[in-house]
């Protein structure tokens, strides 16, 4: 199979100028933001923890994790869109108020952070660009520390891509590619964990910025 990572990279730097222009990506909404923001203090502890984002995009979940009080670490293929988790995190100025998050451009399949390890790892609409879903799977609980917590915020998507634009030709080749349904993508996660649970979240049309008809959940797993 052909490795299709440098043409999705391509890709995603491309979208990167409009990609908040979609409701739950950049979260300019005060309801969908909130939204959002409830979601994420419902999945992780509500003492700081270190928490790995993996392809944060243009890190609109890290921002709300930072603005939290946790220590966040965003990972993006795409440098275009690290570039802008970068300038929104500076923007929202939480530096001065003691609150930080870093962004690195990288595989977040294969995440560059060494030997460290994290609380929590977060990942949101990614499985499905992956060339190998399942082997990213094991890395991210390998970078997990006992009684860590992976969140998987994923669904099957009615299109793929941004929104009019044709996703990558080789997306084809891509074993989850368009998506992966709650039941088979915790199959795959629970050999893995300890535990595993799955919350719909198709029917709350806050955190899309309006109402969905496909599939889309979170699955929780404890380490």
């Amino acid at each position: 199979m052909t490795d299709p990572t440098a043409a999705i990279t391509d890709y995603w730097d491309a979208a990167a100028p409009g990609f908040d222009d979609e409701p739950d990506h950049g979260l300019r909404a005060g309801l969908t933001r909130a939204a959002w923001d409830r979601l994420l203090r419902s999945w992780l502890p509500s003492d700081p923890v270190d928490v790995l984002d993996a392809g944060c995009g243009t890190g609109s979940l890290s921002l709300l994790l930072a603005e939290a009080g946790h220590r966040v670490t965003g990972v993006d293929l795409a440098p275009r869109m690290v570039d802008q988790a970068r300038a929104k995190l500076a923007a929202a100025g939480l530096a001065a108020a003691g609150l930080t998050a870093r962004f690195l451009v990288g595989d977040a399949a294969i995440p560059p952070t060494g030997d460290r390890r994290f609380d929590v790892l977060l990942s949101r609409h990614l499985v499905w660009t992956l060339p190998d879903p399942e082997a990213a799977l094991r890395e991210w609980v390998s970078r997990l520390r006992p009684g860590g917590r992976l969140v998987l915020v994923e669904g099957r998507w009615r299109e793929a891509g941004q929104k009019g634009v044709p996703y990558v030709p080789e997306a084809a080749s891509l074993p989850w590619n368009g998506g992966i349904g709650a039941a088979e993508l915790a199959a795959a996660v629970r050999p893995l964990v300890a535990e595993v649970r799955v919350e719909p979240l198709s029917g709350d049309p806050q955190l899309w910025g309006g109402p969905v008809t496909d599939e889309r959940y979170a699955l929780i797993a404890e380490v």
